[in-house]
């Protein structure tokens, strides 16, 4: 199975992350991908970039060294009624928007508070893919948030990095594994994000993808092995770059 796109990536505009955006696109060239999301988190995380950073994102290329670059941003759920923290404004022009918990970012409660959060922000229609899911710091009701992903066609990320042994989130294994028996109980779609924070983790989805097949999630529900499908999700989820009557810049 190729995976041809990374879909969670931060450069040294993050704050906390240690390469420029075109040491993070070579890298991704390096590896053979056709896709890079370039996703810096958003303002409310401490060290991140101004919204103007956002706003700015225009600038850069669509296309380096033969790969797509999508111009994005990590959003924060930041309070109970499920809102982010970079407003329309900034969010309009990028071509994918992820989102999620953030330890800095809310405080979070028990299961089913953090779960009506995260259901309330994907209702809201701003996100392409609700990120770490996982993170025990930050626990949800598995089925109830892959049938509200479904229902609001929302991707729902297994992170790479949620998995590594020097992971940010640790004890995530347990409940990504359940996240993942629920997608492929839901029949949903799955997105594999390396979370890079280095151009060397650019790609890396080792630890994800062995744990999306030993939960019985099938290839035609990784976004990221298929381009085209993927262009026709962010098509569907109004994002200027691929809408039909835009053309592509």
């Amino acid at each position: 199975m190729k995976f041809k796109m990374d879909l969670h990536t931060h450069t040294i505009s993050s704050g906390h992350a240690y390469s420029t955006l075109m040491e993070m696109v070579k890298a991704a060239s390096d590896k053979g991908l056709e896709v890079i999301a370039i996703t810096d988190h958003g303002p409310a995380m401490p060290g991140g970039p101004h919204p103007y950073y956002f706003g700015n994102m225009r600038t850069v290329p669509a296309e380096m060294f033969g790969v797509e670059v999508l111009r994005g941003v990590e959003c924060n759920i930041i309070d109970e009624l499920g809102n982010v923290d970079l407003i329309e404004r900034f969010r309009k022009h990028l071509d994918i928007i992820i989102g999620g918990f953030h330890t800095d970012c809310f405080n979070g409660g028990d299961m089913d508070h953090n779960t009506d959060v995260a259901i309330k922000a994907m209702e809201k229609g701003v996100f392409d893919i609700l990120v770490h899911p996982g993170n025990p710091e930050f626990p949800i009701d598995s089925d109830k948030i892959v049938k509200a992903a479904k229902e609001n066609n929302v991707l729902i990320e297994i992170n790479n990095s949620s998995l590594k042994d020097d992971g940010s989130r640790k004890g995530s294994l347990e409940n990504c594994y359940k996240i993942a028996k629920s997608i492929a109980k839901h029949n949903w779609k799955v997105s594999l994000g390396s979370d890079a924070h280095i151009s060397t983790d650019v790609g890396v989805f080792s630890k994800a993808a062995k744990l999306i097949s030993d939960a019985g999630i099938k290839e035609e529900q990784i976004i990221n092995t298929d381009v085209d499908k993927f262009k026709e999700f962010l098509a569907q989820k109004n994002r200027t770059r691929y809408t039909k009557d835009t053309p592509e810049v």
